[in-house]
């Protein structure tokens, strides 16, 4: 379908389509074996196309973000120096921990279900699931 249609469906301009695409937004334009963009200077709107539309604007809505905003954070995905940096950012404002610290808290767990217990608690998992069940025992 082209792109007014593809707009209507979607409830937005074909504007605003144009500029998804420019940001990365929409999947790359597949053409036929042997064709490029310059043969079809249109192009047609699939539903898989309308699909991933719907789901950046579900996504924009739910966290209150920009469409440039969405672009960037699949950069940040896909582009491992872009990852690094935005990671390093998080480390230095205390809004990610860093990767010592994410392997402590890993190793801790692991330490408290080698023993039996649950994170946060003294108390053996199996005493706590038997409390919770009805079938611990109380000392005479």
């Amino acid at each position: 379908m082209r792109i007014t249609e593809a707009a209507q469906r979607l409830g937005t301009s074909a504007r605003m389509l144009r500029y998804r695409e420019s940001l990365g937004l929409l999947p790359l334009l597949r053409q036929p074996a042997g064709r490029t963009r310059l043969h079809s200077a249109h192009r047609q709107f699939t539903d898989r196309d309308l699909d991933a539309v719907r789901l950046a604007l579900a996504i924009e809505r739910r966290y209150d973000i920009s469409p440039a905003a969405l672009a960037f954070g699949l950069r940040v995905i896909t582009d491992p120096a872009a990852r690094s940096q935005v990671a390093e950012l998080g480390r230095r404002t205390g809004r990610s921990p860093g990767p010592v610290t994410r392997a402590l808290d890993f190793e801790q767990e692991r330490a408290l279900r080698l023993l039996g217990l649950a994170p946060g608690s003294d108390q053996p998992l199996r005493r706590r699931e038997q409390a919770a069940d009805g079938r611990a025992q109380r000392p005479s």
